[in-house]
């Protein structure tokens, strides 16, 4: 494939941006190289302005389940512009999707909308100090909960992928009062309450963990988080930024049947433009300012352009699910990658929820941060080149999951496990 283009206009992006780009997973520094430039996307594909396309399995890093300019949000949106862009006063829309988020997910009451995944986090951390009256957050390693100081310590994502556990600029008074654990560890939990139970606020995790790739919890796991918060007076807050309308419409906490106290929501709920929420019980959320003293503001939060793409993407995963179909799309990508994977003699382990997966060539079962971490990435960047060479476009970390949008076909699946077999017999 030509890039020319591509390279001239990264060329000049890196004169005029940190590492040319707006957030580092976009930067390719896992796997090398330079990133692609986009120049737009529709249904399941992208195409780069060197006019080569691609088959799109990282859809904005999980938001556009529907596929890229769906009809019906890029309508909402171009109805809701000709009305006006901003006000930063109560609009109508703000209740629809308020309403929509409530009625999908039965452990939010009240949900309070924001602009982006990190200041859901960051207020919902922030709320649960605030309604406990303790200092105390615990997190796991390998979960990223967007780049709030007080959580990006042992973090997954873009920061594990460039080997910044801590990141320079985070002061050691702010991630004080954070106690990293280790994911799936019930051990560790339990010691953990046992020595600090009285000091802790809250518990932050991913319900299903996409940030070190695909980790599911165990049962003893959830049922632990669940029971020993409830025992401390602790909140249980679940992170379904990415898991929100993904693995189910009601989230990973309906797919898992469990009931945290605070969730946090972003990507689908705002259907490709910047929206984060969180919501939890009337009387938690009551804390936050007006109703209550925990101040949380934000000038576009609730913007109507947001707002009707949001509504337009929830009401038509609502009408016309589309879980039943993207599980059997899923379910034939992963049996096509294993498959040639296996053909290839390479050792790798494969982990998926619903439309959500990750490959990884790692020997040996992934169900924490250090085992996820011994991946062999320099393998993996490999069959990323392969398969972005053959017009597939893959998340460029070992440690991010890959999507399925209900805009792929059973023709774009079958054609990326030919491309797989193929990438595979080369690295």
């Amino acid at each position: 494939m030509n890039h020319t283009r591509s390279h001239k206009l990264f060329e000049r992006a890196r004169q005029l941006m940190p590492g040319g780009v707006n957030s580092p997973a976009r930067a390719f520094g896992a796997v090398g190289g330079e990133p692609i430039v986009v120049a737009r996307g529709q249904g399941a594909y992208l195409w780069d302005v060197d006019g080569n396309r691609y088959i799109d399995y990282v859809g904005s890093w999980g938001p556009l389940i529907l596929g890229h300019a769906h009809p019906a949000v890029v309508a909402a949106v171009e109805d809701a512009a000709q009305r006006g862009m901003s006000f930063g006063a109560p609009t109508e829309a703000e209740n629809a999707l308020a309403e929509l988020i409530i009625d999908a997910v039965p452990s939010i009451e009240k949900v309070r909308l924001v602009s982006s995944g990190t200041e859901a986090t960051m207020s919902a951390i922030r709320l649960a100090r605030g309604f406990t009256g303790r200092d105390v957050i615990v997190k796991f390693a390998g979960n990223y909960h967007g780049h709030v100081d007080s959580l990006l310590v042992a973090a997954g994502s873009s920061a594990a992928t460039l080997a910044v556990p801590n990141s320079p600029g985070v002061t050691a008074g702010t991630s004080r009062d954070t106690l990293v654990l280790q994911y799936n560890d019930v051990a560790g939990l339990q010691q953990a309450f046992a020595s600090h139970g009285a000091q802790i606020a809250g518990v932050i995790f991913e319900p299903i963990v996409g940030n070190m790739g695909v980790v599911s919890p165990t049962r003893e796991f959830l049922t632990a988080l669940r029971g020993l918060t409830q025992q401390h007076g602790a909140l249980l807050i679940c992170d379904e930024v990415m898991t929100g309308f993904r693995v189910a419409y009601g989230g990973a906490q309906q797919l898992l049947g469990i009931g945290p106290d605070l969730t946090t929501l972003g990507k689908i709920v705002g259907g490709g433009l910047p929206v984060g929420a969180y919501g939890g019980h009337a009387d938690v959320m009551d804390h936050v300012l007006p109703a209550g003293k925990v101040f949380q503001a934000g000038t576009l939060s609730g913007n109507p352009l947001a707002m009707a793409a949001g509504c337009a993407t929830l009401r038509a995963l609502r009408d016309q699910p589309p879980y039943e179909r993207l599980e059997a799309l899923s379910a034939r990508l992963e049996a096509g990658l294993r498959a040639a994977a296996a053909a290839a003699r390479i050792v790798h382990q494969f982990a998926r929820v619903g439309s959500m997966m990750t490959l990884f060539f790692a020997a040996e079962p992934v169900t924490d941060w250090p085992s996820a971490s011994r991946s062999d990435t320099a393998r993996f960047a490999r069959w990323f080149w392969g398969m972005l060479e053959r017009g597939v476009y893959l998340p460029c970390s070992q440690y991010e999951a890959l999507f399925v949008s209900a805009a792929h076909t059973e023709a774009d699946i079958d054609a990326t496990i030919a491309a797989a077999r193929e990438a595979m017999a080369q690295i």
